[in-house]
């Protein structure tokens, strides 16, 4: 596999699953006003974050890689992304995201860094007791 292809998946899946945490966070913060919720996600947030800035695939890297406008899977939005019934949908759609790109950083950081591939597995995990915490919430 070449680097530049690698680097394009980890920096795309990198923004993904912030993104998708930082949505998890606000319905935490500002609808559910739980503390504990919102502290778990910033923290595992800033942990993917700080992931980035040790790894040997630094974000200069990772952004001189990047290419917006050939991206294949740029356009391809499916109709359910674009309704959401609530917050709940809303916080249940990106905490799927951030599952799903943990899960992404972890398989292809085999190819670039072992430790930081199982340092993805603990916060997939972490991930999944947040999520088990709102649960209660997303109902």
């Amino acid at each position: 596999m070449l680097k530049r292809d690698l680097f394009r998946i980890i920096d795309a899946n990198f923004n993904r699953s912030r993104e998708g945490l930082r949505v998890c966070e606000e319905v935490a913060r500002f609808v559910w006003n739980s503390k504990p919720l919102t502290e778990d996600l910033k923290t595992v947030r800033h942990s993917i974050t700080d992931i980035l800035k040790k790894s040997p695939a630094p974000a200069k890297i990772l952004f001189e890689t990047r290419d917006v406008i050939s991206d294949v899977g740029r356009d391809t939005r499916r109709k359910s992304e674009m309704r959401r019934l609530g917050y709940p949908d809303i916080f249940s759609a990106n905490i799927e995201r951030v599952k799903e790109s943990l899960r992404v950083l972890e398989e292809f950081f085999k190819l670039v860094d072992k430790s930081d591939s199982a340092k993805f597995t603990k916060l997939r995990f972490k991930v999944y007791e947040i999520e088990k915490k709102a649960l209660s919430r997303l109902r």
